[in-house]
C-alpha cells in the first residue's frame, strides 16, 4: 500500500446494490472486510479487485466513523476510488440486534442438526450474515 503524505486528500468511496447506491462519498480511510481478512484502503492504494465476505466495513472521515454490515460481493480499488458492489449493505442504524441474534441462534442449531434435511450452504450463508450484523451494531 502506498503511503499517504498529504493528510488533505481523500478517497472516493461507492457502495452499490443492484436497486440503488447506498453510499458515494469521499473518506479518509476505509477498512473492507476481504474474502482472507480485513484491509485497510487509503489515498494512493495500489489498484485492485478482490472479493469481501460477510463483515463489517468502516469508513473513517475527518474525526468521525460509518459503519455497514457487508454480504458476499466485490471491491474495486483505482485512482483513489472504491467502488464496493454487494447484494445487501446496511448501515448500522438499520440493524435490529435482537434479530440479528435470533437469526444467528436459528442458524446455529441447524447448522448442529446437520442432517436433517437442512440446506447446509445457507444456513452457513445465513450464519454469517447474522454475525455481520451483530458485529456491526456492537463493535462499532
Amino acid at each position: 500500500m502506498a503511503t499517504n503524505t498529504d493528510n488533505s486528500k481523500k478517497i472516493k468511496v461507492k457502495i452499490i446494490q443492484p436497486t440503488k447506491i447506498v453510499l458515494d462519498s469521499e473518506c479518509d480511510h476505509i477498512i473492507i472486510p476481504g474474502s482472507v481478512g480485513d484491509f485497510g484502503i487509503s489515498p494512493g492504494h495500489t489498484p485492485l479487485i478482490t472479493t469481501i465476505r460477510p463483515g463489517t466495513l468502516i469508513v473513517y472521515n475527518n474525526s468521525k466513523t460509518s459503519s455497514y454490515a457487508l454480504h458476499d460481493g466485490f471491491v474495486t480499488v483505482e485512482n483513489d476510488i472504491v467502488r464496493i458492489v454487494c447484494e445487501v449493505v446496511e448501515s448500522q442504524s438499520e440493524i435490529d440486534r435482537d434479530r440479528a441474534e435470533k437469526a444467528q441462534k436459528r442458524a446455529t442449531e441447524r447448522l448442529a442438526a446437520q442432517n436433517n434435511g437442512i440446506d447446509y450452504r445457507r444456513a452457513e450463508s445465513a450464519l454469517a450474515r447474522s454475525m455481520a450484523r451483530i458485529q456491526t451494531v456492537t463493535e462499532h
